[in-house]
């Protein structure tokens, strides 16, 4: 029987299209809080999926009240649904990670030790990406490296969504009044003691990825811009650099007339 005293987790996961790999995720997280012993709810927030998510949501969540989900109205983004999740979450921690189980619930008892041993913040940081292609391998690469050379905040090399969050760190990130959100690091950002958890990322269980190469280009943007001030200090030099050039060109002309 389960302990009824155990501490409840919440697994945030945001899904567009993931019908294909949501049943096998659900099924592996039942087994591996089965073997913990602890209790959980499943919270899935579908950004407008256009598959028989929301069909498999409905049916599921009727027939095991520890699977709860969001429904939004079309496609808002990833960082969009992770929010939405967080801003429902009941558990006393909080996982979050993808639908496709290249994020293993495997590796879920040793962050929750890792909480267990104090930790607010687990971050998983993938030990091998051979999985991905090799331009993606070197854009993460070489975009983690420039992330950890700023000085405003730094986020742990290699990661990705998939971390463990302790209540008052949810929370804290759910006070915060950005709208346009890189939860990665504001996790990072928060100053909350975190450490990191290796796993190996796992091949896609099932479907087609659906962060193609500008929509993952975007989301470097934004955690460049929101997490540092160095980009727009580059921004305003080089703008100011261009207008010092412009009145001096503006200056030997009218000279040379």
């Amino acid at each position: 029987m389960k302990n009824q005293s155990a501490r409840l987790a919440s697994v945030v996961v945001p899904a567009y299209n993931e019908i294909e790999n949501l049943p096998e995720l659900y099924r592996q997280l039942i087994v591996e809080f089965d073997r913990l012993d602890e209790s959980f709810e499943l919270l899935v927030v579908d950004d407008g999926s256009t598959d028989e998510t929301l069909d498999w949501l409905r049916t599921t969540c009727q027939r095991d009240g520890r699977v709860k989900f969001v429904n939004f109205s079309r496609n808002f983004g990833h960082q969009a649904a992770v929010t939405a999740g967080m801003q429902r979450a009941t558990g006393e921690l909080l996982v979050i990670m993808d639908a496709d189980l290249q994020d293993p619930p495997q590796a879920i008892p040793a962050m929750l030790q890792r909480w267990r041993e104090g930790y607010q913040v687990v971050f998983g940081r993938r030990s091998q990406r051979n999985v991905d292609p090799l331009s993606k391998r070197l854009f993460a690469w070489a975009y983690y490296r420039i992330l950890a050379r700023l000085p405003d905040v730094q986020i742990p090399l290699d990661g990705g969504d998939f971390c463990l969050m302790d209540r008052v760190v949810v929370d804290t990130l759910n006070k915060l009044p950005e709208r346009n959100r890189y939860v990665r690091g504001l996790c990072a950002w928060a100053g909350f003691r975190h450490t990191e958890q290796l796993f190996s990322r796992q091949q896609r269980f099932g479907g087609k990825p659906k962060y193609n190469f500008f929509k993952s280009l975007g989301l470097a943007i934004d955690g460049l811009v929101s997490l540092s001030y160095g980009p727009l200090r580059l921004i305003t030099h080089v703008g100011l650099a261009t207008g010092v050039l412009a009145l001096v060109m503006v200056v030997l002309l009218n000279n040379c007339a």
